[in-house]
């Protein structure tokens, strides 16, 4: 569903992206890895078209999503970012319905088709409780539930998101996390997901791309990835790898 072909991008003279190729699925959960400043953010905003690329493509179903004029590239890809920081004195059902803004009329209308959409975002979310509140008085975890919401009531085939558990504690951390796993598997949306946190990613990510100064070093199954050599490599210090005494899932410890 989602084809990233040798993609760079320049910070003004400075190389950040070197031909990055990755491929995300219908139905999968792509985990995005690697060290501070490796290019995890950029190659999201990238792939949204939110900054310019130096070469490369992004197809998105076939279609060259980055020649797509922003409406239509919008039907295409949601985008969950980063900690942002949401209007407070916008209400949930507010911020949800910018969600549809790609499919209003050129008078901005709701239908209630919209509406409905929306409702369902929410409840798929478990937030429909939080939506005459003011964005403003949620806590971070609610405020993040919100931004998938949103991204959901966009109706795309494939969702980014960059970090969506920053700020979170571990009991919102977990609950998102499964949510995105199951919208994934369940809805069959192809999910392309920034994570700093490995062992969260074994767990939730159906693959592992490892990014280091903005190139792709492995790209596999969490056990091929999340290996001792690679990840020593990657993050400049000893690292154990071992099995999860629960589940199938690698745990990644700091080396002695």
């Amino acid at each position: 569903m989602l084809r990233i072909e040798n993609l760079s991008v320049f910070y003004g003279p400075r190389p950040v992206l070197h031909g990055v190729t990755l491929e995300v699925a219908s139905g999968e959960v792509l985990g995005l890895i690697g060290p501070n400043g490796a290019g995890k953010s950029t190659l999201i905003r990238a792939v949204s078209g939110v900054i310019p690329v130096a070469g490369g493509r992004v197809r998105a179903n076939g279609d060259d999503l980055l020649a797509l004029p922003v409406l239509q590239r919008a039907r295409r890809v949601a985008v969950v970012p980063q900690a942002v920081t949401l209007p407070p004195a916008f209400t949930v059902w507010e911020t949800v319905l910018l969600g549809r803004t790609p499919y209003l009329n050129f008078l901005g209308q709701i239908s209630r088709r919209d509406e409905d959409i929306g409702r369902a975002a929410l409840a798929r979310v478990d937030a429909l409780d939080l939506a005459e509140r003011r964005v403003g008085e949620l806590s971070g975890g609610e405020q993040q539930r919100v931004l998938l919401a949103r991204a959901l009531a966009q109706s795309t085939p494939i969702l980014l998101m960059d970090e969506p558990t920053v700020h979170l504690d571990l009991h919102y951390q977990i609950g998102l996390l499964e949510q995105i796993r199951s919208l994934a598997h369940g809805d069959g949306l192809a999910v392309l997901l920034a994570l700093h946190d490995l062992n969260l990613a074994a767990r939730y990510a159906d693959r592992l791309a490892l990014l280091v100064e903005g190139r792709i070093e492995a790209v596999g199954w969490p056990r091929q990835v999340l290996t001792p050599d690679l990840l020593s490599a990657a993050y400049q210090l000893p690292v154990e790898v071992i099995a999860h005494p629960l589940s199938d899932a690698p745990l990644v410890l700091p080396g002695r």
